[in-house]
């Protein structure tokens, strides 16, 4: 557990419906109590009825789960929190959320498209601050639909703003970032341990695309052979001993299970400067269709 967050959890980013629900059922089976879905997403329903199957089935109950979800940007406004995180519970068929995260510092223009873009193909802007959003998330908390919430994608500034804010409610319980050896971020995760929030590692495994193929790099494929592990278990154990929570996605079965055997090995202080020393400062997430935006994350150093 990092703070009330289980160190491990299962993403579920990009992953289709039908094959959702079976890796979400595998994941419990192997022992995964940490769910971490997004309404942008779109596949909470699916999450929803593979968690309620494993609690009809008796395997877990409601109080052994720790799911997540997150608040789109086209609901910032504080009149469509509330509704946002409705939708979610119900798509989930939850009574509350574990955590609740605002998923980017950034509003967007309201209605029915998730990314609404100008003929430039840049994102339109809501004239929202996070910092209001922000107040519309406590009154979630006050109501006991979530138990706690947190950020996501926030750089130092904008975390240092929320925590600074004058009659600050609730404190955030989390930033979920993108993270891997070839994105270590050293000092944004030295900021948020400074302050008492936890951090949350996303894209854990890099990515095929981009030149990110973690998997290939001859440094992690080394240290795999001398643990006798996968490359995926080096990449998610190098978070673990960070005391970062970490979300790898998988819809294949065999994988979910061969991530979750992490706590049996531990890597030496120089396998971990190793990893560090990978660091290239690439992002993956990078969002480049909102560079406009007023609150786009990535345009300071961390």
């Amino acid at each position: 557990m990092m703070g009330k967050i289980p160190l491990l959890g299962l993403g579920t980013w990009k992953a289709a419906p039908e094959e959702v629900v079976e890796a979400v059922r595998a994941a419990i089976d192997v022992g995964y109590r940490h769910i971490d879905c997004a309404y942008f997403y779109h596949n909470e329903s699916d999450v929803g009825a593979a968690v309620h199957s494993k609690i009809k089935e008796g395997v877990v109950t409601r109080q052994d789960m720790f799911i997540v979800s997150k608040l789109w940007c086209t609901s910032h406004k504080k009149s469509l929190v509330r509704n946002a995180c409705s939708r979610s519970l119900k798509a989930l068929r939850l009574d509350y959320l574990d955590l609740y995260l605002m998923h980017w510092p950034m509003g967007f223009k309201s209605g029915q498209e998730d990314l609404p873009v100008e003929r430039s193909g840049m994102v339109i802007p809501s004239d929202t601050s996070f910092l209001d959003t922000w107040e519309a998330m406590e009154e979630l908390v006050t109501e006991g639909l979530v138990r706690a919430i947190g950020v996501s994608n926030f750089n130092h500034e904008q975390l240092e703003r929320l925590l600074t804010k004058p009659g600050l409610r609730v404190k955030p319980l989390t930033n979920q970032i993108e993270c891997h050896p070839y994105l270590t971020q050293e000092k944004l995760i030295e900021f948020c341990r400074a302050r008492d929030v936890a951090v949350t590692a996303y894209r854990p495994l890099g990515g095929s695309s981009g030149g990110a193929d973690l998997m290939d790099n001859p440094v992690i494929q080394e240290m795999a052979r001398k643990h006798q592990k996968s490359p995926a278990q080096i990449l998610i154990r190098f978070h673990i001993q960070r005391d970062v929570v970490v979300i790898p996605k998988s819809v294949n079965p065999k994988r979910i299970q061969e991530n979750f055997q992490v706590f049996d090995f531990h890597l030496s202080e120089e396998d971990m400067s190793a990893l560090l020393g990978l660091d290239k400062n690439l992002r993956l997430a990078a969002f480049p269709i909102a560079r406009n935006h007023k609150d786009y994350p990535f345009n300071i150093e961390y």
